[in-house]
């Protein structure tokens, strides 16, 4: 099996260290690592499968030899050097919303896009969190019986904050003032997640809005969306109301889910099983469950999805990108 150089920026943050936890787990064919960060973290030593790496600092000059750049160091940081690894040969896939919306590059949840891949630049965005484990479900859904319409509430873990939303939490819950969030999120949900736009929605929620539609090529699809932070350490939930083009039953949409890769269908309230945090914690699959007749329009349903969000939200849909990533196909 060929082996790749492989980057990851932002070693030493939430996600970035979970890339590491992944590519270990998968046992990505890796003959080179490079682990890149500030120079606030340069010099510190990290241990990948048994043996230490030092943190580099990222410079201008870095990622020479560089095939596969994952990146999690926030927007910035990818404006400024995504292009320069892929100018110096890598392919690059973010974790940032800095390119989500660019139109050549794609957007990609790899069990639904991977092709957008080789039509675009040679940086592969990775969606928001909430967004991967909404559109999975969604394409399942449309593939079957197609859609017409979906407005999403979602319930998000503090870990969505990274580590400055974990130690919040962990704080409020000792009896310390909030730092971070605006309210102590021990006691309370919160009902904003990024900046407030003009028309009060926030930057969170439209961007579930225009990724939903470019991951499913669905350009004038309705979406709406609300996203909450809830006092939970990890992995979100998303609340879908969806209206549906053809007629349909409660048993062909759980087939639907069920035959989809990378969904649990987790569904037998009569029992208890439904998605929770708790059992989405610490792997990679997207659980779906309280899946019902929506009684107040026609064709519609309402499910309930949980899934990991440092994980299948972030580091570990950026490593199936990247294993499913033919290097030699993509755009020159």
């Amino acid at each position: 099996m060929r082996k790749y150089n492989v980057a990851v920026v932002g070693a030493t943050g939430l996600v970035g260290r979970t890339f590491l936890k992944v590519l270990a787990e998968y046992d990505f064919p890796i003959n080179n690592l490079i682990l890149y960060a500030s120079k606030r973290s340069a010099g510190k030593v990290i241990n990948f499968k048994g043996k230490d790496y030092t943190i580099v600092e990222l410079t201008k000059d870095a990622f020479d030899g560089v095939e596969i750049a994952l990146f999690s160091a926030g927007g910035s940081v990818s404006k400024e050097y995504a292009p320069i690894a892929v100018s110096k040969g890598a392919v690059v896939v973010d974790n940032s919303s800095a390119w989500r919306m660019d139109d050549n590059c794609a957007l990609v949840v790899p069990e639904i896009n991977m092709d957008d891949v080789y039509t675009k630049s040679n940086i592969i965005a990775n969606p928001n969190c909430s967004t991967i484990q909404s559109v999975l479900p969604l394409k399942a859904i449309n593939d079957a019986f197609g859609i017409k319409r979906v407005v999403y509430t979602t319930y998000q873990a503090v870990s969505g904050s990274g580590q400055k939303g974990v130690n919040d939490l962990a704080n409020c819950k000792n009896g310390l003032k909030p730092e971070f969030y605006p309210y102590d999120i021990s006691k309370t949900c919160i009902p904003e997640i990024d900046e407030f736009l003009d028309d009060g929605y926030t930057k969170e929620e439209m961007k579930m809005v225009n990724e939903t539609r470019k991951i499913l090529h669905l350009p004038n699809l309705p979406v709406s969306a609300t996203c909450i932070r809830v006092p939970v350490e990890n992995a979100h939930g998303v609340m879908m109301q969806v209206e549906l083009d053809k007629e349909f039953t409660i048993d062909e949409v759980k087939e639907a889910i069920k035959n989809q890769p990378g969904l649990v269908l987790y569904d037998d309230v009569k029992n208890h099983i439904y998605p929770n945090s708790l059992v989405a914690t610490d792997n990679d699959k997207i659980y779906v469950g309280r899946i019902r007749r929506d009684i107040s329009t026609k064709n519609g349903i309402l499910m309930y999805c949980v899934a990991d969000n440092i994980r299948k939200g972030a580091a570990s849909n950026a490593v199936q990108i990247a294993m499913a990533l033919d290097v030699d196909k993509c755009k020159k």
